[in-house]
């Protein structure tokens, strides 16, 4: 598991570590030389007779890419720093020329050749603290590098990225490889900010795990291993979950939230649909029952439900959500049951379950994040946090980077899903997937927000991971793809724990 930490946070950790800044300048410049070096030689064969540009600001994180600058230089790199050189790291500028590096400012009428004949670039414009786009000079240079085809390394976060919130205001660069010092930042796992961020490299400088509490964490392969059964554990001590889900025009999604429950490790999965005039849910439990010939089609009492995946509101869906609503159980909340949620009852009984203590998760994407009354602005961090605290809910607020966000204000970003889940039915796997985590959770005691939003992030991972293998198999990915290559992709993680 890893950390992102905002800006004030690292500030403080720099402060702390006890030894002066260009000490911490040096650790961080040898770490970006060192991966400029692996990209030089994958890119031409050998270092030697490379070239790098780096583009440098007035800040600390143009004295990091110069001093790195510097580095390459002795190594046999044909080294030039571009800026303004009256207002460049003093000392950083220094040691790049006595390296045999050429300073060019913004107006020489040579830059373009320059910037094009490079076989790397170095973003050392604007370091964290910074705000805003680039300014002109520093964005026409990073359009001619562009066109060139030159491949940037962005210095802790690319300029024009708010090291934060992602939020990206104006030009920003579109870094290939992103070299982040100490900790992971904030900015760079979220949209936009991670469409500019390319491959994430973190460099240890020196930085206490003590002084970093993080804004957001990040979960790693092995995290997402489910635990194996006890030797004396049975299926009512693994977890009963109940999926609330389907109608007559989305029978599908009944199929899609029960597959997902099922692989979730609970010991047993019950299934109730949205039921009408027509009586639709005895079609609807005939196709869950022909499909998975071990669910149970009938009301059990339930360690976590799942509520929403295709109920149709008007034909007993909005009854079922608003019945899930009034259970001590952990509940997961998605698609329709979301929409009941917008109304008048649905709100009261959202707000009555918190006021009680009980565990809620709701899994919207942006749009039914908006529909829900919510806040995005300052991006999907920040907005699924300020959510999660004014509610009482575990936020899941789905999209490229899904936020899992606590009451508490503690956060996990993931990084294991891609676009290859934007497909019809996805979330309902998810959904599925984590109530039965949920109904696994806690052996016999509580599920608490936190253990809720843990495992919450654990299935957004496991899905997101589920997608990816199934996009390697080169065809376009469905949902029914993502819920077969769940038992692949919980191997997968198994293999990485026990590695």
């Amino acid at each position: 598991m890893r950390r992102a930490c905002t800006v004030q946070t690292v500030r403080r950790a720099e402060a702390g570590v006890g030894v002066p800044e260009p000490v911490l300048m040096q650790r961080a410049a040898t770490g970006l030389a060192g991966t400029c070096v692996e990209l030089l030689a994958a890119r031409r064969g050998r270092v030697v007779g490379g070239r790098v540009v780096a583009l440098v600001g007035s800040g600390s994180n143009g004295g990091d890419a110069l001093w790195a600058l510097a580095r390459l230089a002795r190594r046999g790199v044909g080294a030039v720093a571009v800026g303004d050189p009256t207002r460049m790291h003093a000392s950083g500028v220094g040691a790049a020329r006595a390296a045999g590096a050429r300073v060019m400012d913004w107006a020489d009428p040579q830059l373009d050749a320059v910037l094009a004949a490079a076989d790397l670039a170095l973003d050392g414009i604007v370091g964290i603290g910074g705000s805003g786009g680039l300014r002109r000079e520093p964005a026409r240079a990073v359009e001619v590098l562009v066109a060139a085809g030159v491949p940037i390394v962005a210095v802790d976060v690319p300029s024009g990225v708010d090291s934060d919130t992602g939020e990206v205001a104006g030009a920003a660069v579109p870094a290939a490889v992103t070299v982040c010092f100490g900790v992971l930042k904030p900015g760079l796992l979220v949209p936009p900010g991670r469409d500019h961020a390319g491959t994430v490299h973190v460099v240890d400088i020196g930085l206490r795990p003590a002084d970093l509490e993080p804004a957001a964490q990040v979960l790693d392969l092995a995290d997402l291993a489910l635990p194996a059964p006890s030797p004396t554990t049975h299926k009512y001590r693994r977890g009963v979950v109940e999926v609330l889900a389907g109608s007559a025009g989305y029978p599908g999604a009944a199929l899609l939230a029960v597959g997902g429950a099922r692989r979730a490790g609970a010991g047993m999965v019950a299934f109730r649909g949205g039921s009408g005039a027509s009586g639709l849910v005895d079609p609807v439990a005939a196709l869950v029952a022909g499909r998975f010939p071990d669910v149970v089609l009938a009301q059990r009492p339930a360690r976590a439900r799942c509520v929403g995946p295709g109920l149709d509101e008007v034909a007993g869906g909005a009854e079922l959500v608003l019945e899930a609503l009034a259970d001590p159980a952990p509940v997961v909340v998605d698609a329709s049951g979301l929409a009941v949620l917008a109304g008048e009852q649905g709100r009261a009984a959202l707000a009555d379950r918190v006021a009680r203590g009980w565990v809620t998760v709701l899994t919207p994407h942006a749009g039914e994040f908006a529909r829900l009354g919510f806040d995005p602005a300052g991006g999907p961090l920040v907005a699924a946090r300020r959510a999660a605290g004014e509610t009482g809910v575990v936020m899941v607020l789905k999209g490229p980077g899904t936020v899992v966000a606590a009451p508490d204000g503690a956060a996990f970003v993931d990084p294991f899903g891609t676009a290859s889940l934007a497909t019809a039915g996805a979330g309902d796997v998810l959904a599925g997937l984590m109530a039965g985590m949920l109904a696994g959770a806690g052996g016999a005691g509580e599920v608490t927000a936190a253990m809720a939003t843990l495992v919450a992030a654990r299935a957004v991972g496991w899905h997101g991971l589920a997608g990816r293998l199934a996009a390697a198999e080169g065809t376009p990915v469905t949902a029914t793809d993502v819920l077969a290559h769940l038992p692949a992709a919980q191997a997968v993680a198994d293999a990485a724990r026990v590695g």
